[in-house]
């Protein structure tokens, strides 16, 4: 019976004591304050990230594992008789990430060649991470390389996601949108209502003013999608703002049926991004 492995990167944002029970790999990326590197979610957590970001004179930036990282996670768990590993990544339209590890796999040797199948999730944080947990559910359950990679596929098209971020100063200094706009979305408390595309591209859904408002708009965009369907799980993340994640969370359950609720806390690379205050939501109906 084949062995089959589960890897995927810091960014999934799966809480420590689930990956060690699923027997989850994750290789991280790199977060930089100045001279400072840290690796995300190993050396640097989301409760030191946060402080650090807010008193730091630095703008954090971050960087992807090397291929020959990647290669040499992947020649170690292929140590392993009749294994053969499925790679889940963030969305190759956010970072090269998933091709770093494309690239990797593409170097193997020998008995090794072909058994690393790189998945590209286009997705971020919890997005990717529910993949990757119903992953090594299937793969615990017995499932084959094919089966567990079909059903990846499967849940990312059912899958919806909505962010709302604090404030616009992030997505400035890391180029989603102009000095303008942040300026202007500061004054007037523009609120940024943002999701994932079926490419994995970040899009802006809709603008409104006041959180209020954008979670009622949030709520409007779930009955669009989700129809008559029981919401099977929903896992509100947020980066540092369990307040706000707790008013989210209890107006989805107020709106719809929900089988299974969880927190996650976004981590020091998707926190860098979204800064700190963003809450989302990340809903799921298979």
């Amino acid at each position: 019976m084949t062995n089959i492995r589960i890897v995927t990167d810091s960014t999934a944002d799966i809480p420590l004591a689930v990956r060690e029970a699923l027997n989850i790999d994750m290789v991280p990326l790199k977060i930089n304050f100045g001279e400072e590197q840290f690796l995300d979610a190993v050396t640097l957590q989301s409760e030191d990230f946060y402080p650090k970001l807010t008193s730091s004179s630095h703008f954090p930036t971050t960087s992807t594992p090397s291929p020959g990282e990647f290669l040499n996670f992947y020649e170690r768990l292929l140590t392993e008789p009749d294994t053969e590993v499925i790679s889940i990544h963030l969305s190759s339209a956010l970072s090269g990430t998933c091709r770093t590890a494309e690239l990797a796999a593409t170097m193997l040797e020998g008995e090794q060649a072909g058994k690393v199948h790189v998945v590209d999730s286009c997705s971020a944080s919890y997005g990717i991470g529910a993949l990757v947990v119903a992953a090594a559910e299937a793969a615990r359950a017995g499932k084959s390389v094919d089966e567990i990679v079909a059903m990846v596929g499967m849940m990312r098209s059912q899958f919806y996601i909505y962010f709302l971020v604090d404030t616009l100063e992030f997505l400035q200094k890391g180029g989603r949108i102009g000095k303008a706009s942040a300026l202007l979305g500061s004054l007037l408390n523009i609120k940024p209502i943002l999701s994932l595309d079926g490419a994995g591209e970040v899009t802006v859904v809709d603008k409104v003013r006041g959180n209020k408002k954008a979670i009622a708009r949030i709520l409007e965009l779930l009955a669009a999608d989700v129809s008559d369907k029981t919401i099977r799980t929903l896992h509100i993340a947020h980066a540092n703002n369990l307040e706000g994640a707790e008013g989210l969370r209890e107006a989805i359950e107020q709106r719809f049926g929900v089988a299974h609720t969880g927190y996650i806390s976004l981590g020091p690379v998707i926190g860098a991004h979204a800064g700190p205050g963003t809450i989302a939501a990340f809903v799921s109906t298979v």
